[in-house]
């Protein structure tokens, strides 16, 4: 551990005419908060979370209601990577919370999904279906063949 604290290094680079303990202190303050600024960044959760983490974030919010699988929303949100949280209302139905500066975003992935489950609603008929209905069809199109009693013929010896 002490050897990987020990490797990690800061370069700064300031352009000045003369190196003064105020300049450098100026440096090393602006350094520290981009670092600072950096590490908030990562901590800062992505995607789906719950309420009360979208909530802290910093902004305005908006909701929109959304009727159907959560999961299914799911899929297409990460691909627009927006930050985004359920609320459920009642059976089926949920609040969808998000940022208002990705509206944008959260549009184009709710006219996606909208496309999606009505595309659903359209019967396709199952491949099983087909043939089984196909198998009943060929069975009643073959001609049935009478089958032969065994003709009593010499006892076995």
């Amino acid at each position: 551990m002490q050897e990987y604290v020990e490797q990690q290094t800061v370069a700064v680079s300031v352009k000045a005419a003369r190196l003064t303990s105020r300049v450098l202190a100026a440096a090393l303050k602006k350094t520290l908060a981009e670092m600072e600024k950096q590490r908030r960044a990562a901590r800062t959760p992505h995607g789906r979370q719950s309420v009360k983490k979208l909530m802290n974030h910093y902004g305005a919010k908006n909701a929109i209601k959304l009727v159907g699988a959560p999961k299914d929303f799911d899929r297409i949100a990460r691909e627009y990577h927006v930050d985004y949280a359920f609320h459920k209302t009642g059976p089926g139905q949920y609040l969808l919370f998000f940022k208002a500066d990705q509206a944008d975003a959260i549009t184009a992935a709710f006219s996606r999904y909208t496309e999606k489950a009505m595309g659903r609603g359209q019967e396709k008929p199952s491949i099983l279906g087909q043939l089984r209905r196909l198998v009943k069809e060929l069975a009643a199109k073959k001609p049935r063949q009478k089958e032969r009693a065994r003709e009593p013929g010499k006892e076995e010896r």
